[in-house]
């Protein structure tokens, strides 16, 4: 486990040391190869260099952040009289701060420090936890594949012939001519199913409703194509989601009823979110492509991968389409 704050794991930072040290890379080489400054790679050179070449991984571990000694440190004796404060009382550290003698943002590092509920989660008259966070362990998922489907669109800059700066470094772009030259964007189109994790997607000019409408039919016919009827359809509430005359007769046409997520939630529509992380990592942004079109081509390929051969977790490891088998 990494320190919550590093960039790199011990195997990262060892790595880089192999790079630099053995290979003979340049330090700035090996920074940017592995996304982090010049200055952390020098730190960890001067660290193994300071231990010698006998100590190996184990001068890479993390070190505590905890200072030796804390002489300003709240004394216990304080700290149990607030946390006996606040399960008596049901109060914030705003009240419960001058009622002691001690400044708030103390007594709000002691109940984060020994994992006190916020008070908007729990029963005003007993302090039962009663609510769960955004954040919360219990994970739903429809029982049948076609009871929920996810439909989201994720924005992307296209790529100029040639390639971009992946392709050619950050010094790319820097001319006033290119500085100017406006390429636009690719707008992919996507749709998963909540119970299986099937996922379809489409890269289109722009996300208009009569775009998003058309998206959602030839998706509801690749859905039908592996045996799923889609039942409900949920999205944000964008304007070609919501208020689209196209979209919504869509949405009729195939025999679905029409879901929103709550106004600033995108965690609801989680699994469709999560689902564009992965293609941006493992599709848009996974290669150097010298033109748009390479890439566009490569997202059927990739999309096809994804529900027939790459593992997910959610799944026990297996594929979407096993859920379809």
């Amino acid at each position: 486990m990494a320190h919550a704050n590093a960039r790199l794991t011990p195997r990262g930072r060892l790595l880089l040391i192999e790079r630099v040290i053995e290979q003979r890379w340049e330090v700035a080489h090996a920074a940017r190869a592995m996304g982090i400054s010049r200055q952390c790679a020098h730190r960890w050179i001067k660290r193994y260099r300071d231990a010698g070449p006998d100590a190996g991984i184990a001068v890479l571990q993390d070190r505590s952040s905890r200072p030796h000694h804390s002489p300003r440190a709240t004394s216990p004796q304080v700290e149990d009289r607030v946390l006996a404060l606040r399960r008596e009382q049901r109060r914030g550290q705003d009240w419960l701060g001058p009622e002691l003698g001690v400044p708030a943002r103390t007594v709000s590092r002691i109940l984060r420090r020994n994992a006190v509920p916020y008070l908007r989660e729990c029963d005003p008259m007993t302090g039962e936890v009663i609510r769960a966070s955004k954040t919360t362990a219990v994970r739903y998922e429809r029982e049948h594949p076609g009871e929920l489907v996810h439909v989201d669109v994720k924005k992307i800059g296209r790529i100029p012939d040639g390639g971009g700066w992946r392709a050619h470094g950050r010094e790319m772009g820097k001319t006033h001519a290119q500085k100017k030259a406006r390429i636009g964007y690719d707008y992919i189109h996507s749709m998963v199913d909540d119970h299986t994790r099937l996922a379809y997607s489409e890269a289109h000019d722009d996300e208009r409703g009569t775009t998003c409408a058309g998206f959602l039919l030839r998706a509801a016919a690749y859905f039908a194509a592996h045996g799923v009827r889609i039942e409900r359809v949920l999205s944000d509430n964008h304007f070609s989601y919501r208020n689209s005359s196209d979209f919504i007769e869509a949405v009729a046409a195939i025999g679905a009823r029409q879901k929103f997520i709550k106004p600033h939630c995108p965690w609801q529509n989680g699994k469709v979110e999560r689902y564009n992380r992965t293609l941006a990592a493992e599709w848009a942004y996974a290669r150097v492509y010298l033109t748009n079109q390479d890439r566009l081509e490569a997202l059927a390929p990739w999309v096809e991968h994804y529900n027939t051969q790459r593992r997910h977790t959610a799944l026990g490891g297996q594929p979407p389409i096993s859920r379809l088998s």
